[in-house]
């Protein structure tokens, strides 16, 4: 999954591609999409993600729904 540019321009893993698509309807842009999806290609990467998004959740003072 590359995009039109060419190359690795843009490149999204294949198993992460889900998680790109869903970042893109939210409206992000193509690169932080990507990157964002690359980053929790494995558990403890996501896990990461995860305990960091719970904390701007915190901060922000949101709940979880």
């Amino acid at each position: 999954m590359v995009s039109s540019k060419g190359g690795r321009a843009g490149f999204v893993f294949r198993s992460r591609f889900s998680a790109y698509r869903a970042l893109r309807r939210q409206g992000m842009p193509k690169s932080r999409a990507a990157m964002i999806a690359n980053a929790g290609r494995s558990f403890p990467q996501r896990s990461l993600m995860a305990r960091k998004a719970s904390r701007t959740r915190q901060l922000r003072g949101r709940k979880r729904h």
